[in-house]
């Protein structure tokens, strides 16, 4: 509600300047070109998902999507040492961080929000336990291998090696979730 009112009165800004300084048209102009940009920038990231989606989903039904899991465990088991025992956790749990291995962000989030609601269930109500903040800290900043949507954007803006990110994205993503499994750790200590 709040963002829907600070970009309506930032057009409607934008139009008063425009026609206040004679440049009514050039303002038209650009918010016709934004648009069409926007448009096509959907098509080419609805596109790539699209993809990566059905490599997941070819991955799911070839079983390699629950070997990838099955590796997880360990890891997983180790994280979030209260549901490894509830396997209505750790399966959604292990798909979920898979999916966000591979970048696909959007078939991450059903299963994250599954295996939240399962540990949510675990806990009394209205209280976040520690390995659901932990899972939250994990998601927010997940470890990704092969990053596509951003491979998806810089492949619709002209970038002739998309995927040449990959070092910087390893790297940082893998600070950001260490950084916030030691602050999440942290937090459970001083409460």
């Amino acid at each position: 509600m709040l963002m829907g009112a600070i970009w309506t009165a930032m057009i409607v800004v934008s139009i008063l300047f425009g026609c206040a300084n004679g440049t009514a048209q050039q303002v038209a102009s650009a918010a016709f070109d934004g648009a069409r940009a926007a448009f096509e920038l959907c098509l080419a990231i609805g596109g790539a998902i699209c993809l990566w989606c059905a490599v997941m989903e070819l991955m799911r039904e070839c079983g390699l999507a629950d070997a990838l899991s099955r590796a997880l465990r360990p890891v997983l088991g180790s994280l979030f040492p209260k549901s490894a025992a509830h396997e209505s956790i750790m399966q959604p749990l292990s798909a979920n961080v898979s999916a966000n291995l591979l970048g696909l962000g959007n078939a991450a989030t059903p299963m994250g929000i599954r295996a939240a609601q399962e540990m949510a269930g675990m806990s009394p109500a209205g209280v976040a336990s520690d390995e659901l903040c932990r899972l939250v800290v994990l998601n927010t900043a997940s470890i990704q291998l092969l990053p596509t949507t951003i491979a998806a954007i810089r492949g619709a803006a002209g970038a002739s090696a998309p995927f040449d990110i990959l070092p910087a994205v390893w790297i940082s993503s893998g600070i950001s979730v260490a950084v916030g499994l030691i602050a999440a750790r942290i937090m459970e200590r001083r409460s």
